[in-house]
Parts: structure tokens; C-alpha cells; sequence
């Protein structure tokens, strides 16, 4: 456990010193990885994705055949851009036994452990595959899962169990809501202050989609199925950004709109994208265009990944449990890539070392509590499966 934990935090270092916020390259950490994996006698293929600076890597331990159990985790980190950090954010820097640095909670401490443990799990044999899954861009919509799942149901892999390692304090999260952003782009007309009827105010049109979309926020809370286990337990809608605008004597032209909802059911999903788009035919649009035949309403899909759907039948839930010593499961609010792998046909919990209130945040910290746990679990993985 020692020599394994100083490796984590060895390795922690190295990731944590990789820069792979969101908008930035992913393809060092994934061909860090990738050496480290292939060292130690993994099976490893690398995709890329269309600009080619991004990549997913899923790599196999093991015997090749159905069943295997997949260690899930995404590569990329949220920017520290206007945040007031205390240290560099990419250097770990330890004190009183907590981690600090940007994905050092959110997930790379999970990722850490998962690649120091990686040539204890090819001593083997093992009695199934291991696969390991690092994702890109899941900080904004889960993009590299969505473009991995495909891939690997277009090869024919069929995996039975995944454990996705976002911080969880190692409890063992069996259900989570989906999650959907949209760009909602307004064009209008612009035009002198002093006669707003003369022009197509965008920004005041895209007040009235968010009127609209907050009147169907008040209605999803009526839609909220009686079993709902999720706090709050409807699907919720949030407004991020609202940006139009130049002057106050100017007739904004343009206006862009980012919001999200994350659905507890995926009809709910439907209802509120029905109802918006109702709203733009027929009322919004004809407005805008009485007077500007140009005028435009454009919505751009960020991402829509589907939620963890809590099962009876869990294998993964059994199987973490069952090496966690833990009795109990929860459901949270905040989003994962489970669902996706969870349509592969797959069991899939989410259960990683670090809590979710230190993500996202100024000094990110995961605990050295957090990682001798994740070691711990892993290590009875390895027992688990070895032949």
C-alpha cells in the first residue's frame, strides 16, 4: 500500500501538470498514459477526434473477451481563470495530508491510482478484462464519452460492469440526472435608441425565451415522478450567460444565450425543448420578422447526455459494495459520462476518491485519506479478478 499510494501521488504530480483545461490539447496527458499503459503490457488505442487535438484512450488487461470491467475517467479540468488560487494551480502541492491542484479532486486522483495500480493488475492472470476509459471535454457535455461509446460498440466490446471515478468520498452513487446545454443565438436589427420600433432588439427578445423557459422551469416541479430519490427531486433549468449589447443608445442586433437543465426523465427533456420551440415559431419569430425578415432564432446543442438510470439488478453496485465494504447507495444531482456507458448495456456506478464540494473551486484539494481508500478498493478489484 505504501509504495502504491507514493506512486499515486507520483503520478498525481504528472497529471496535475498537464494543463488540460477544457478548451486546451489533451493529447500529452493521453500519450503519457498511453506509455505508462503499453509499458506495462496493456492493449492500448488512442482516437482522436476530428481537430485531432483531442483524444480518448481505452486500454485492456487481460484476457480478450466480453464481460470485462471498465475504470472510467475524463482528462479534463475546469479553468482557473478568475479564480484566486494560494499555489500554482499546476503544481500539486502537498500540506496536512491534502492535495492541492487543479483535477487533483476532479478526477485525476482517481486516474492517479488507476495508472499506479495498472502494473500490479498486468501481473495477473486475470479471469476477465480490465479496461481502462480517459475521456476528453467532459466538462463541457461529455463530448469524448459520446464519441468513445460508439466506438467501441462499432468494434463489438462488450464490457459487463463500469466505475466512473468522479468524487464521490468513495460512496457508491447509483443514479444521477442528465444533463443538456444549449446556445441559444438571437439575431436581430440594430438601430438607433431613440426609435426602438424600427428595429429587432435581441436582447429583448431573448428576455422573453428566458421568460417562457422559467415559466416551464416552474411546471417541470409538477412533473416530478413521486419516486423521485434526487434533491431537488423535479429536472431543473439554469440560466448561465446572457451576453448582447454595445451601448445604451444602440438597438442591440445579437444576443447569446447559454443555459442547461438536468432531467430526472428524459420526457422532460422533451417538453421543455417542444414548448421553447413552439414559443419561436409562433410567437417570437413572427415578431422579429414583421420587421426584419432576417431576424433569426438559432439554438445550438452543447451536449445532451442522458442521466444514470437507478436499476435493481446493479452488478457494479454489488461488486463496489462488495469491495468498499459499504451498505448503502445514493443518487446525485450533478452529471457524469455513466449514462452513457450505462447504454452500452453495461452496470455502471460512479464512486472515485474526493468530494465533489472541493471541485471547481480555488485550491482543489483531494485528501490523502481519499487516495489510500481508492487504492484499497482497486486493490480488492485486482484479488477479484485474478485467476
Amino acid at each position: 500500500m505504501t509504495r502504491t499510494l507514493a506512486r499515486s501521488e507520483e503520478l498525481l504530480a504528472q497529471l496535475v501538470a498537464y494543463p488540460t483545461v477544457s478548451h486546451l490539447s489533451n493529447l500529452d496527458l493521453i500519450g503519457f498514459a498511453a506509455d505508462l499503459l503499453d509499458g506495462c503490457g496493456a492493449r492500448v488505442e488512442v482516437f482522436h477526434d476530428e481537430t485531432g487535438q483531442k483524444a480518448n484512450l481505452f486500454a485492456t488487461i487481460g484476457p480478450d473477451r466480453d464481460g470485462g470491467i471498465v475504470l472510467s475517467g475524463h482528462s479534463d479540468v475546469v479553468s482557473v481563470d478568475d479564480q484566486d488560487w494560494s499555489s500554482d494551480p499546476f503544481s500539486l502541492l502537498e500540506r496536512d495530508d491534502l492535495l492541492f491542484g487543479r483535477g487533483s479532486c476532479d478526477m485525476k486522483g482517481f486516474i492517479a491510482t488507476v495508472l499506479a495500480m495498472a502494473p500490479r493488475f498486468a501481473e495477473g492472470p486475470l479471469r476477465r478484462p480490465l479496461h481502462i476509459a480517459l475521456t476528453h471535454d467532459e466538462e463541457v457535455g461529455c463530448m469524448g464519452a459520446q464519441e468513445l461509446v460508439p466506438e467501441l460498440q462499432k468494434r463489438g466490446l462488450k464490457p459487463a460492469v463500469a466505475i466512473i471515478g468522479e468524487p464521490t468520498g468513495m460512496q457508491i452513487i447509483e443514479g444521477h440526472k442528465g444533463c443538456c446545454e444549449y446556445t441559444v443565438r438571437f439575431t436581430g436589427l440594430e438601430g438607433h435608441g431613440s426609435n426602438p420600433g424600427r428595429g429587432v432588439n435581441a436582447v429583448s427578445y431573448a428576455v422573453q425565451y428566458v421568460s417562457r423557459l422559467m415559466e416551464l422551469a416552474g411546471d417541470l416541479q409538477h412533473r416530478a415522478p413521486s419516486n423521485s430519490r434526487f434533491d431537488p427531486p423535479w429536472t431543473t433549468v439554469n440560466i448561465g450567460a446572457l451576453h448582447g449589447g454595445t451601448m445604451h443608445n444602440v438597438i442591440p442586433g445579437k444576443a447569446v444565450l447559454d443555459w442547461e437543465m438536468r432531467p430526472v426523465q428524459w420526457s422532460d427533456a422533451d417538453f421543455v425543448k417542444d414548448h421553447l420551440q413552439a414559443h419561436i415559431t409562433d410567437v417570437l419569430l413572427p415578431a422579429m420578422r414583421a420587421v426584419s425578415p432576417k431576424a433569426d432564432i438559432v439554438t445550438e446543442v452543447i451536449g445532451e447526455v442522458v442521466g444514470l438510470e437507478p436499476m435493481a439488478d446493479n452488478a457494479a453496485r454489488d461488486l463496489v459494495a462488495e469491495l468498499t465494504g459499504s451498505n448503502s447507495c445514493d443518487v446525485v444531482p450533478f452529471g457524469t459520462e455513466a449514462g452513457l456507458f450505462q447504454q452500452m448495456g453495461m452496470s455502471v456506478v460512479v464512486c472515485g476518491p474526493g468530494h465533489i464540494a472541493q471541485a471547481h473551486k480555488p485550491d482543489e484539494y483531494v485528501a490523502r485519506s481519499e487516495l489510500v481508500k481508492c487504492i484499497q478498493m482497486l486493490e480488492g478489484l485486482g484479488r477479484k479478478i485474478a485467476a
